[in-house]
């Protein structure tokens, strides 16, 4: 007979908020596939499964049945259910309201001498030549005069 690292014992109030986030399927894929996984493995219900047929019922891999049952004894049914914030963003934004504002004052300003209207590459440059920020692509003064409901035309 196998031995059993993680032993799963939900209590009552555990199994309810499975069971609630099982039934309802208004929760992500990811979180109901571990509620299951939970329910499965827990030792005080009558339809307790081994690892291997709760990876063949839920269609998952084995190890992913193991990662659910370990997190859940090492950090509780919130950290295992729910996924993690993400406490910085990837990358800070590299246009701020100041630099949106220099960009929607350039575009509402006069073209420069010999053009009949700004274009978004002329801004770009411009605004770099200012030294409103380092680099910036017409793209992204596409973006910020969409933003604001300005159009170059």
């Amino acid at each position: 007979m196998p031995s059993f690292k993680y032993i799963i014992e939900l209590s009552d109030q555990e199994r309810i908020e499975l069971l609630d986030i099982v039934t309802k399927g208004t929760s992500c894929a990811r979180k109901i596939l571990r509620a299951n996984i939970l329910l499965a493995s827990d030792k005080r219900s009558d339809k307790y499964m081994t690892v291997a047929e709760i990876a063949e019922t839920y269609h998952t891999m084995p190890t992913t049945v193991q990662t659910v049952r370990a997190s859940y004894c090492e950090k509780g049914l919130e950290a295992t259910i729910n996924r993690k914030k993400r406490e910085t963003p990837p990358v800070p934004a590299k246009v701020t309201g100041e630099i949106e504002a220099h960009i929607i004052a350039l575009a509402c300003s006069d073209p420069p001498e010999g053009y009949s209207k700004w274009t978004l590459r002329m801004l770009a440059d411009k605004t770099v030549e200012l030294g409103y920020i380092s680099s910036i692509s017409h793209v992204t003064v596409s973006g910020v005069l969409k933003k604001t409901n300005l159009s170059l035309t």
